[in-house]
């Protein structure tokens, strides 16, 4: 090969070489220039998701400031005016629920009034013929064995039986004694005796009965106590 042409192939092959040079060179710019595009598109992004929130923070914090504000007026303004009506039923509702308040808790007084009154004027009543009861216990024990039997002992015996069962229907009741131990709120102690059958300080002997009305002591029993 001649040393004309083998300088033209050379320099043939620098001029390809240049250009591939040249291509590798614009191709990199171009990258270079599309990151940096991109690294700014990038930056514009957070500067506008920053000021996005920072809009949205300063908005929250005059929202919450007119609450604040709105929550003092409240609480320190004028109070906001009432319906004249509605104000006038709430008064005479809270009348009428008073009166009937009033009205239940004097029904119920006067009813339970009334049953005291009714249960002392039974047992005043009782009381009184109590000793009718003990006139007729009285009798019946005086009565000779021999005539338990006869028709006038008889008679008399119902006459007594059968006011003891009205008594009871009444709600009058015998207080036990005999044998029992002293209670002062059902006995009353009139002597004390020697006992052999009892212990002292129990009731040897009853010399008057005594009644309940209820719960209540209608007499109380008269009684011996022994010592």
């Amino acid at each position: 090969m001649s040393k004309e042409v083998k300088k033209d192939v050379e320099a043939t092959s620098e001029k390809k070489t240049a250009k591939e040079l040249q291509q590798e060179v614009a191709e990199k710019a171009k990258k270079v220039a599309d990151a940096a595009n991109k690294v700014a598109e990038a930056a514009e992004e957070a500067q506008a998701d920053a000021e996005t929130s920072e809009a949205e923070a300063s908005e929250g914090a005059e929202t919450a400031e007119g609450e604040a504000e709105g929550e003092k007026k409240g609480l320190f303004g004028k109070k906001e005016k009432k319906n004249p009506f509605k104000e006038k039923f709430e008064e005479m509702q809270d009348k009428y629920m008073r009166q009937v308040a009033e009205f239940e808790n004097f029904r119920k007084r006067t009813d339970k009034e009334k049953a005291q009154m009714f249960d002392q004027g039974s047992a005043n009543v009782l009381e009184k013929l109590l000793p009718v009861i003990d006139n007729f216990e009285r009798g019946l024990a005086t009565v000779p064995e021999d005539e338990k039997d006869s028709p006038f002992a008889d008679g008399m015996n119902m006459i007594y039986k059968q006011l003891l069962k009205q008594m009871e229907d009444l709600g009058v009741t015998p207080i036990e004694a005999a044998g029992k131990e002293f209670d002062p709120n059902f006995h009353n102690a009139v002597m004390q005796v020697e006992s052999d059958e009892v212990e002292e300080g129990f009731v040897a002997q009853e010399l008057q009965k005594g009644y309940m009305y209820h719960d209540t002591v209608l007499r109380h029993s008269m009684v011996a106590v022994a010592k």
